[in-house]
């Protein structure tokens, strides 16, 4: 173990080492020199960039067999994490490959052929052009998925068309309710489909469906789960619901493996009991979860897909939701009747002309729609501060602050969220000797701070009102609440759950006063603000706009150049996610 820590210190740290030597043994170090890319595939936390750094140090050449294979690979997983690509066209990645490892485009597009010729790689035809050159593992991923999709809705046993009229009317009368025709069809479609998607926009009904569902699933004895993405998304689901929602991770029981993996303890060999799974924003979830959550649903069971088709994709791999409309294999209702709106209110009645590609309107100043011109970064960045702590609380009362969340479209420049969270800290939680704070991770977290949680985290444990349990999800927002310098922990409320935070495991929290949209996907604020500064053009586009819009309840407050607004408006160009799950539908067809 003394050697191979004494050859790892050179590029990693004690816990990185330590992993190598659990992994391999005293053979680490010869393992290493014979293929030091293995790092990159076998162990957890090490990227190509590592691998490819200990592999010059050893001496193998740039143009190596194994480097040049190990970097198709990378590219195809970085693609995937930063682009959401689940394939790469073969001609792109072996250009891009090519590029990136400094090699000559024969020999990367040779070790391309030959991955693909031994299976390391698969490929799919597109149809237009180029086939698309998979990972295994996320070519598995879209065509378990496609497969027991396409299943499930095969052994579909349907209810009659009578049954489900006198079970809706049965609804309508108990309820002192009548759903609009779309309405009507959805829940008709999610009785009689093994399969089926609802889609819309705010404010179109679909909470309306679901728990019309909820009641006749339960009422034919057919046992339902809830389920969403993220807490924060299935926090909501809850409470529009008043029935008890889940995260995916939790639904599926997930917890880690020795190596610090996720992994699920519910799947093809311990199946989920529930006959009617319900899953909300679908359109956040990547490919690799679809699939997880798959595995666990039992042949015959019903699956109702829920989600705002004209929302962002997700951040990972995969563009579900709009491949499964795409491919026409499922029954889909889009309702677009909106129900959700007080003849004052602008908010859902702008996300709605936003979608149509139209301009949105703002407001007289007892509106709940507001645009504040600004045309520097710098003023945009000074304005929605002066209205997180003087104006709104001037005229809202001084706990409004609590109501507010600030979204903006990049986490860089002036008016992007790292420098608006420091700017927006300063300001309503300054230093003070009453307050401890910390700088851990380069980032200062002082007591009374707002914080996100950045990942699902199912072992942290928390205590409220006496009763205890476990698990921060990935999105739920807290308060520094105390710290402890002696212990080095910090105490966080999150909503009346507290819990205890080591200082090392500060690295899954940041600052939530600002936030992307991306990061705001599956939740609702009451007021929202939105900077419209200088940002990278790839994030003026309509369905960003929308997804930021549709965050808040009671109050939409634009900060920027109004030109830029128009142009997300204008773009309804779709960044291209190179994927296979709706050609592997479309393929099961023929």
């Amino acid at each position: 173990m003394r050697s191979v820590m004494m050859f790892c210190r050179e590029f990693f740290g004690p816990n990185t080492s330590v992993k190598i030597y659990k992994k391999w043994g005293a053979a680490a170090v010869d393992v290493i020199r014979a293929n030091p890319y293995r790092l990159c595939s076998e162990i957890n936390g090490i990227g190509f960039e590592k691998a490819d750094t200990v592999a010059t140090a050893v001496g193998y050449s740039r143009d190596s067999i194994e480097r040049v294979k190990s970097g198709v690979k990378y590219i195809l997983s970085l693609n995937g994490q930063r682009n959401g690509h689940t394939a790469i066209p073969r001609d792109k990645l072996a250009a891009v490959s090519a590029q990136l490892l400094c090699v000559d485009l024969s020999l990367a597009a040779e070790v391309t052929d030959g991955m693909i010729a031994e299976g390391e790689l698969i490929t799919l035809s597109s149809g237009e052009g180029e086939p698309l050159v998979f990972t295994a593992r996320s070519y598995r991923a879209e065509k378990y998925s496609s497969d027991k999709l396409s299943l499930l809705a095969r052994l579909n046993r349907p209810v009659d068309e009578n049954e489900i009229r006198l079970l809706i009317e049965k609804i309508e009368i108990g309820e002192n309710i009548r759903y609009a025709d779309k309405q009507r069809e959805a829940i008709s479609c999610a009785l009689s489909e093994g399969v089926f998607i609802l889609t819309g926009g705010p404010g179109t009904g679909k909470t309306t469906v679901v728990k019309a569902l909820i009641s006749i699933f339960s009422d034919m004895g057919m046992r339902v789960a809830l389920t969403a993405p993220t807490g924060r998304a299935a926090k909501r689901m809850s409470e529009a619901t008043s029935e008890e929602a889940k995260t995916i991770h939790r639904l599926l029981e997930m917890n880690y493996s020795d190596e610090e993996e996720p992994r699920f303890m519910r799947g093809e060999n311990n199946l989920l009991e529930e006959d009617v799974i319900i899953v909300d924003e679908v359109s956040m979830i990547d490919v690799f979860l679809l699939e997880a959550l798959l595995r666990a649903v039992k042949n015959g069971a019903k699956v109702v897909l829920i989600g705002d088709s004209d929302q962002l994709p997700s951040v990972g791999a995969g563009n579900v939701l709009s491949d499964l409309i795409a491919s026409g294999k499922f029954k889909t209702v889009r309702l677009d009747e909106i129900f959700r709106q007080e003849d004052s209110s602008l908010i859902v009645y702008n996300a709605h002309r936003i979608n149509r590609g139209e301009y949105p309107e703002t407001g007289d100043k007892s509106g709940d729609f507001f645009l504040l011109r600004r045309y520097k970064d710098s003023d945009v960045a000074a304005t929605v501060v002066d209205l997180c702590v003087n104006r709104l609380p001037k005229k809202y009362g001084e706990d409004v602050f609590s109501r507010i969340q600030v979204i903006s479209p990049s986490r860089k420049g002036e008016a992007g969220t790292e420098n608006l969270n420091s700017l927006i800290q300063a300001a309503v939680n300054p230093p003070s000797e009453r307050k401890p704070e910390k700088n851990l991770y380069n980032r200062v977290f002082r007591v009374g701070d707002r914080v996100m949680q950045t990942r699902n985290d199912y072992d942290l444990e928390w205590e409220k009102d006496g009763r205890r349990g476990a698990g921060i999800f990935n999105g739920d927002i807290g308060i520094i609440e105390d710290m402890d310098y002696i212990d080095e922990a910090i105490l966080i409320n999150f909503d009346g759950r507290y819990v205890t935070y080591d200082f090392s495991q500060t690295d899954e929290l940041d600052h939530a006063y600002a936030m992307t949209v991306h990061k705001s996907q599956g939740s609702e604020y009451p007021i929202v603000i939105i900077p419209m500064g200088s940002f990278a053009p790839q994030l003026k586009s309509r369905n960003l706009l929308y997804t930021a819009v549709t965050r808040a309840k009671e109050m939409v407050i634009i900060v920027g150049d109004p030109e830029v607004a128009k142009e997300m408006v204008d773009n309804d160009r779709h960044a291209k996610r190179y994927t296979g799950l709706e050609l592997l539908l479309r393929e099961g067809d023929r």
